[in-house]
C-alpha cells in the first residue's frame, strides 16, 4: 500500500525513501533522513502543493458537447472549480455547453482556463476562457487537446468527444467518463467530482 507523508517543515511530500519533485511531476530517491509527517490521501496532497502553486501545471482536459444537457453543465461547472482549488490547469475547446460551463468553474475559483479552439481567431471563445488559442485547424484540433492533457475527463459528448477519448487512450493518457459519456473500452466510469479528482492524482503521484 502506497502510503503519502507531508512534511510541513521542509513543505515535501515522501512516499517511503522517495521525494515528489512538483516541478516535474515524479519521484525522486532522497539520502537525506527524513522523519514521517503527516498522512494525506492523493487530492490532500494536491491541496497542499495549491497552497503555494508549486505543482508544475500541466493541464486537465475536460471535454464535451456544445449541446449539453443541465446536469452535464452543472458538473462540467463543479469539476472546474475544483481542479482551481486543488492548483490544477483546466484546458477545454473553449467553445459552449459543458466546455463553457467548465471554464466558469475554473475562473470563479481563480483558475485561468485555456481553450484550444478549432476556429480562425481567439473571438470565438466562450467568455469565461482566460488563454484562448485559435489553431484554425478545425476538429483536428481534438488532438492537441488529447496530447496536451495530463488526463482527460468526458462528460457527455457525442462523436467529436469520443475523438478525443481515442486519442488521448492512443497517447496513453489516463482518460475518465462521467454522465453519459461514449462507452469506451478501457476508460473507467466516474460518478462524482471527489471520485475524478481522486484518479486525477493517483495519476500525478503516480499510484495504483
Amino acid at each position: 500500500m502506497t502510503v503519502l507523508h507531508w512534511v510541513e517543515d521542509s513543505r515535501k511530500l515522501l512516499c517511503g525513501d522517495r521525494v515528489f519533485d512538483p516541478s516535474r511531476l515524479e519521484w525522486v530517491e532522497t539520502e537525506a533522513s527524513q522523519r514521517p509527517g503527516e498522512v494525506l490521501s492523493p487530492t490532500e496532497a494536491l491541496l497542499r502543493f495549491a497552497e503555494r502553486s508549486a505543482l508544475r501545471r500541466v493541464p486537465i482536459g475536460i471535454i464535451g458537447p456544445r449541446e449539453a444537457t443541465s446536469g452535464q453543465c452543472e458538473l462540467a461547472e463543479k469539476l472546474g472549480a475544483a481542479l482551481a482549488q486543488h492548483g490544477l490547469q483546466m484546458l477545454c475547446g473553449g467553445k459552449n455547453g459543458v466546455m463553457e460551463a467548465a471554464c466558469r468553474g475554473h475562473a470563479s475559483a481563480g483558475g485561468l482556463p485555456i481553450g484550444i479552439l478549432p476556429d480562425d481567431e481567439w473571438q470565438a471563445a466562450n467568455p469565461y476562457v482566460a488563454i484562448p488559442i485559435a489553431t484554425g485547424i478545425g476538429p483536428a484540433r481534438n488532438a492537441i487537446i488529447a496530447r496536451a492533457c495530463l488526463a482527460l475527463v468526458a462528460i457527455g459528448g457525442g462523436v467529436g468527444t469520443l475523438s478525443e477519448m481515442a486519442l488521448g487512450l492512443q497517447f496513453n493518457r489516463l482518460v475518465l467518463a462521467t454522465s453519459e459519456a461514449p462507452p469506451v473500452a478501457g476508460v473507467p466510469v466516474v460518478d462524482t467530482v471527489e471520485a475524478i479528482l481522486d484518479r486525477i492524482a493517483r495519476r500525478i503521484f503516480q499510484i495504483p
